[in-house]
């Protein structure tokens, strides 16, 4: 039997109404990137067949966003069922595919790791998988989230959401995640048999594990961690992801060999490269597309962005790099220098109060005080 083909669909047609803001929610950025960045960069690692982002009229800054991924428009906001729905045409083509398993998530978890969609995607290969698996997790605080309830089997008998659910539902631990995988051809006809008869009027993507129980193919359940399936509704949500992604960027970089000798304070993007024996002292900031080799000391109060730092380097403290700095080999970049679309040379030193732009400095130059380059 061929192998099993996958697609992605990624709402983000919400407008967030909650983070009071003129920027669509799933662009607000955690670590330098969109929020929808980091959940295109987890599905990517499925290699889908197809990733369809599912959007509101007029979002054409979200659909410039997600390219190269294709967008389908959610005409009206009428709930998770009607907005997957948007997404079938442009699945048609696989959907024809016995094969075919659609995957659904959302583009404001931005906590969402690889790993976790691999257990779903595993889920479904097993041998008499279930048509539907659905993502559960068990928060500290329930709080608002739909509740999980199974059979005894430990199956989805139903989930029901939280403006829906009775007192002694609302006691269940067990949360729905909103990420849902099964075949394509069971998943659109259970949506196709959705209705709107709720507290919010919406066609609840969460109603067909329902549908599944009734007719007696009930849905699986994998269960993930609470910390990865965090929804991003509000600027509070928001500062949560924003430390829970440093947390995790702040461990990989030690992992791979970086000493970051007060980890707290220091701010990493999601694309920030650090190489082996890099030594990084409190308070530095390294926004997007840093790169830095190995054995470089980057001290106190440095902000970097756009700039690559090569081997044996040393900075700071109180060092700027901005887009399109490169600094050499064994280069010095002292206190309060700054550095835009310029190249320091290997072994080169630019050790205080300086100004480098839109220039070429050559190995081991000397930089003194009050030097200013530009093009203007």
């Amino acid at each position: 039997m061929s192998a099993r083909k996958l697609a992605v669909v990624i709402l983000a047609a919400g407008k967030g109404s909650r983070m009071k803001s003129d920027l669509p929610k799933v662009l607000h950025p955690v670590a330098g990137k969109a929020m929808l960045w980091h959940v295109q960069a987890s599905v990517a690692t499925l290699s889908p067949e197809e990733t369809v982002v599912v959007i509101a009229p007029g979002m054409a800054d979200v659909e410039a966003a997600a390219a190269p991924s294709r967008c389908a428009v959610q005409q009206q906001a009428l709930g998770t069922g009607h907005a997957v729905a948007a997404a079938r045409e442009a699945l048609e083509p696989l959907l024809g595919l016995v094969e075919t398993d659609v995957l659904v998530v959302f583009g404001d978890t931005p906590l969402l790791t690889p790993a976790t969609l691999q257990r779903m995607v595993a889920a479904r290969a097993e041998p008499a998988a279930p048509d539907i698996v659905g993502l559960a997790f068990r928060p500290q605080d329930p709080a608002q989230y739909g509740r999980v309830i199974l059979d005894d089997e430990q199956k989805i008998e139903k989930i029901v959401e939280y403006a829906d659910a009775d007192s002694a539902q609302r006691q269940i631990g067990l949360c729905n995640a909103g990420i849902v995988i099964g075949s394509g051809r069971r998943l659109f006809e259970l949506i196709d048999r959705l209705d709107s008869h709720n507290a919010q009027g919406e066609y609840y993507l969460t109603d067909i594990f329902g549908l599944a129980h009734q007719e007696g193919r009930p849905a699986g359940v994998v269960e993930g961690p609470a910390a990865e399936v965090l929804g991003v509704n509000s600027r509070q949500d928001l500062a949560l992801a924003e430390a829970a992604m440093q947390d995790r960027l702040r461990r990989q970089a030690m992992a791979g060999g970086a000493t970051l000798i007060d980890p707290a304070t220091v701010w990493l993007s999601a694309d920030t490269q650090l190489g082996r024996d890099v030594t990084v002292y409190p308070s530095v900031f390294f926004g997007p597309g840093v790169t830095v080799g190995d054995d470089v000391e980057i001290r106190s109060f440095c902000h970097l962005e756009g700039a690559k730092v090569a081997d044996g380097a040393v900075l700071g403290p109180f060092a700027r790099l901005r887009p399109g700095a490169r600094i050499g080999a064994g280069a010095h970049v002292g206190n309060f220098v700054e550095i835009k679309n310029a190249e320091l040379g290997a072994g080169a030193k630019a050790n205080h109060l300086s100004y480098l732009g839109d220039a070429s400095v050559g190995p081991a130059a000397n930089i003194g005080a009050g030097t200013i380059t530009c093009n203007y």
